[in-house]
């Protein structure tokens, strides 16, 4: 058997993920680099439409117990798994997108006269607020979790690491250096924090964790 390619995931991984990594010889280490946790909020000064840009936002608004009355607004959202989450739970999904910038561009253009009430972290990225801004629509912003840093020294020296967030890349390079190892991104927000750092990336096709699986097992084949 050939030695196992040894690879880091920067957050814990299900089952299937790992055995599917596993058939392909592929050793993982895991460790989650970033934690969430919801916070107490208020749902008040809601305006007509709702933007979600991550599961975590959705899990804490559900946890409200007001979270019914939200049901009869129209939401707009980042990520399959997100609008997947919300139209599960009873919410009217206008429109989804990969990517913030992307979903900034669809306001932008086709819903600037509307308002929207943004459920977010307090580490989320400008890119939407700051194009809202620009494009005059009208907003205000609820912040529903907080995300924090929970860096750890990895010991191994592995061929490639897996980012999931601009988040756990910074968490990552606060105890542990990029040499040689591949980089596995979820998306370009997360390459793009690893600029300066290394070249020696792939990003996924579409911003899902099974893509960037799929990656490394072609990667390594």
């Amino acid at each position: 058997m050939a030695k196992p390619i040894q690879i880091i995931a920067t957050k814990k991984l299900s089952g299937e993920q790992k055995q599917a990594l596993a058939k392909a010889n592929i050793e993982v280490i895991e460790a989650d680099f970033i934690q969430t946790q919801n916070k107490p909020f208020e749902l008040k000064d809601l305006n007509e439409n709702l933007i979600f840009t991550s599961q975590n936002a959705v899990h804490s608004v559900l946890s409200n117990p007001e979270s019914e009355k939200l049901k009869s607004k129209n939401v707009f959202c980042v990520g399959l798994k997100t609008k997947i989450l919300l139209s599960e739970s009873g919410f009217n999904v206008v429109a989804y997108t990969g990517y913030a910038s992307d979903l900034a561009e669809i306001i932008t253009l086709i819903y600037r006269n509307e308002s929207f009430t943004f459920f977010s972290g307090n580490l989320r990225r400008e890119t939407l607020p700051q194009a809202l801004k620009e494009g005059e629509v009208k907003f205000n912003e609820i912040q529903v979790y907080d995300t924090s840093l929970t860096p750890q020294k990895i010991k191994t020296a592995p061929d490639a690491i897996l980012f999931f967030s601009p988040s756990g890349v910074e968490s990552y390079l606060k105890e542990n250096t990029i040499k040689k190892e591949k980089c596995f991104c979820i998306g370009e927000t997360t390459a793009d924090a690893l600029d300066k750092i290394t070249k020696n990336i792939i990003i996924a096709d579409q911003p899902t964790v099974e893509d960037v699986i799929e990656d490394v097992i072609q990667e390594y084949k």
